[in-house]
């Protein structure tokens, strides 16, 4: 299980990594890394405050991915690698689904 840890844990580092240069708006308007919609890449004036906001909430989402990584075998320990795996991913997608949602709220209101 030790591999799906470091995998896991991992994934939330690269968040973490990712999310920085979002919240300190040194992310140009590109097609490639950001949160891109029609909307926030036709306008730098929208484009950062919603990257920012947007990568506040992937640092949040990366914290918590690497915590859980890390403690869910230790609060489950008689988890399998198969049941880790699952709970880690429908976990793990459930928080990128709320850091899109989160986002798209806060582009309706600028």
């Amino acid at each position: 299980m030790s591999w799906l840890i470091v995998l896991f844990a991992g994934t939330g580092l690269l968040m973490i990594v990712l999310a920085v240069p979002m919240v300190l708006e040194k992310v140009p308007p590109n097609n490639i890394y950001g949160f891109r919609t029609k909307r926030t890449l036709s306008d730098p004036e929208i484009w950062y405050p919603a990257n920012a906001y947007a990568g506040k909430w992937l640092l949040v989402y990366g914290v918590v991915t690497t915590a859980m990584a890390l403690l869910l075998p230790w609060l489950l320990p008689g988890l399998t690698e198969n049941s880790y795996a699952v709970l880690f991913s429908i976990l793990s997608l459930g928080g990128l689904f709320f850091v899109g949602l989160m986002s798209w709220r806060y582009l309706q209101k600028l």
